[in-house]
């Protein structure tokens, strides 16, 4: 695997190669970040039974936009959308619609901003009204495995440490981790190397270096790992319909273990958000 020192002239697009990062990427990925998850906050006292996901995208746009941020994912292979809403047993990558929040779904929210070329990518889960008790253990569950693993970030360590410290955590729940997606690199370019898998080996992969900035999202079905693809080409969904959580957390790994950017101003982490 090719490491290049990431500077101004870098190119802005994936080559393959894992960026090194300077301080003032730090810089530009934290007012990044923060602009990802105030969205995330301002969306926490609006997710409530009857509200659409249509409606929460288009509040995400105009967030973003009053922050002088750009939707990511907007024109994004086609993507037309400024967030992913994705419910129950949507694994990923649900597009928004008419459709209103029931009493019991449980949701996650995907945004991207890109502030002065800077992406912040982050997701949260959301509780709609009063889900029953295995959705709310299969949220908290998630957040973390997620947790776990970002812990495990440090210079020396390993994708395969990361990994592995979410698999464990989930699977000692009964949960299974879906393999079909991973994280990714992340900065001025939306999704570059490496890709940060969430199951693996302790001590295998890729050693992990100072400068190093990428996603940290685990998928945890309640059920089996496998999710197949819904015929719009974006939407997957588990195979055996059962539930799914996601969170996500931007990170650069710094001298002495990581950094978050994309963590609650308002201490909003994971539900239930008390706003």
């Amino acid at each position: 695997m090719t490491f290049v020192t990431a500077t101004e002239t870098a190119p802005t697009r994936a080559t393959g190669a894992i960026k090194l990062h300077s301080p003032e990427a730090f810089a530009g990925m934290r007012k990044a970040g923060r602009v990802a998850a105030e969205c995330l906050d301002m969306l926490a006292a609006k997710v409530k039974p009857g509200t659409t996901t249509a409606e929460i995208d288009r509040w995400t746009y105009e967030f973003m936009t009053d922050q002088g941020a750009v939707p990511a994912t907007i024109f994004y292979r086609g993507y037309r959308y400024a967030s992913c809403t994705s419910l129950n047993e949507v694994v990923c990558h649900g597009m928004p619609s008419d459709r209103e929040l029931k009493n019991g779904d449980i949701l996650n929210i995907d945004v991207t901003p890109i502030v002065d070329g800077w992406h912040g990518d982050t997701s949260r889960m959301f509780l709609v009204g009063e889900p029953p008790l295995k959705a709310r253990r299969l949220v908290e569950v998630t957040y973390e495995a997620m947790m776990r693993g970002i812990e495990a970030i440090k210079p020396g360590a390993t994708t395969g440490d990361l990994g592995h410290a979410i698999q464990a955590f989930a699977e000692a729940h009964s949960y299974s981790v879906v393999r079909d997606f991973c994280g990714h690199g992340v900065g001025q370019v939306f999704h570059d190397a490496p890709n940060i898998l969430h199951y693996g080996r302790a001590g295998s992969g890729l050693a992990l270096r100072e400068g190093m900035i990428f996603t940290v999202e685990p998928m945890i079905n309640a059920g089996k790992p496998h999710v197949k693809l819904k015929p719009d080409g974006w939407t997957a969904v588990t195979k055996d319909r059962s539930l799914s959580a996601q969170f996500e957390h931007t990170v650069g790994v710094t001298a002495t273990g990581v950094e978050i950017f994309t963590v609650s101003p308002a201490g909003l982490h994971k539900p239930p958000y008390n706003t």
